[in-house]
């Protein structure tokens, strides 16, 4: 069976009949696609609308919307089905796995509720942050005719160790809002194309560590870039550009790489340099939850949504997908 091999310093791009790119341009890093990996405990995974992240013993949590099995769903590293986080809701769009202290917690944002809840790995819920009846909701998008609020549309959320949390609508108007420890409301900033940032369907937000003093990465998706700024909001810089939609976030080391959902996962460094090209599908059939198994390619992606690095540097990467699409690419040594 075919897997994508992804080679650096030749500068080669092969292109299938299909038109799909199996060897990618890259300049540092290479990845190879382990198409044997997941192993779900049924055919379908379910809705893929959500996020991945690896927890510190290398677990793997899955949000799924939909089938019998959703909420998150819980991986061993070797892509085993383990079991479903208790209590975990099915609206998870974005998740966390923060580590405070000895143990780790899930931070969730509930896409169609609207509220914040903060997890132990068990399922425990420790902290619930509604967003209706705060002064989040005078954020809130209203009806373009007749006014009326549409709710909160949170996509995704993360955390400091000390505790505050960090919350976007990027299906709304765009705020970033920020609350302590304790749930209580702290401020916002941004706003749909409010200068400075400008943001326009700002998806995902995470926490940036590999600097030193930790910053906001932001995945400004319709307008193609990623953006730094400080956790007070104000604009450091825009890191990197004309990219494909880029949905969503994760960091190994120094590098960062990008879920981005038209098809293509990118891989950063500090400086904004990209470093490596996974997956790319050159096709038009991208960025869209409606293709079936029986379209999917090893190797070749069609619309990443959530990213996750294990403690190896594999990136691990959930689509936009009915049915739910999970993959792996390992990292060459």
């Amino acid at each position: 069976m075919h897997k994508s091999i992804f080679i650096s310093s030749l500068h080669l791009t092969i292109v299938g009949l299909l038109g799909f790119t199996l060897i990618s341009q890259l300049h540092a890093h290479a990845y190879e696609h382990d198409h044997d990996w997941i192993k779900p405990t049924t055919e379908k995974i379910g809705d893929g609308h959500g996020e991945i992240a690896v927890a510190a013993n290398g677990e793997v949590y899955l949000s799924v919307g939909t089938g019998e099995k959703a909420g998150i769903q819980v991986y061993a590293a070797d892509g085993k089905y383990l079991r479903n986080v208790a209590n975990a809701p099915d609206d998870f769009h974005g998740f966390v796995i923060v580590k405070e202290a000895e143990e780790e917690f899930i931070y969730g944002a509930r896409l169609k509720k609207g509220e914040i809840l903060k997890m132990t790995l068990a399922g425990e819920v420790v902290l619930k942050i509604p967003t209706y009846g705060t002064p989040v909701e005078k954020f809130f998008r209203k009806h373009r005719k007749t006014g009326k609020s549409l709710g909160a549309r949170l996509t995704s959320v993360d955390a400091l160790p000390n505790g505050d949390i960090f919350v976007v609508d990027g299906y709304g108007n765009d705020h970033i809002f920020r609350f302590n420890q304790k749930g209580e409301y702290l401020g916002e900033f941004g706003g749909r194309m409010k200068a400075p940032l400008k943001l326009m369907n700002c998806h995902k937000i995470f926490i940036d560590h590999r600097y030193g003093k930790p910053r906001l990465l932001l995945c400004d998706r319709l307008n193609n870039r990623l953006v730094h700024t400080t956790l007070e909001g104000e604009l450091i810089k825009v890191y990197a550009t004309k990219l494909r939609k880029p949905s969503s976030a994760a960091f190994y080391k120094d590098l960062v790489a990008i879920a981005e959902i038209d098809g293509r996962i990118s891989v950063f460094n500090k400086q904004g340099e990209m470093v490596a090209e996974v997956g790319t599908n050159n096709t038009k059939d991208i960025g869209k939850n409606t293709f079936g198994p029986e379209t999917w390619i090893n190797g070749v992606v069609k619309a990443p949504h959530g990213i996750a690095f294990d403690a190896m540097g594999d990136i691990l990467m959930t689509e936009y997908n009915q049915w739910g699409r999970v993959m792996k690419f390992q990292l060459k040594k």
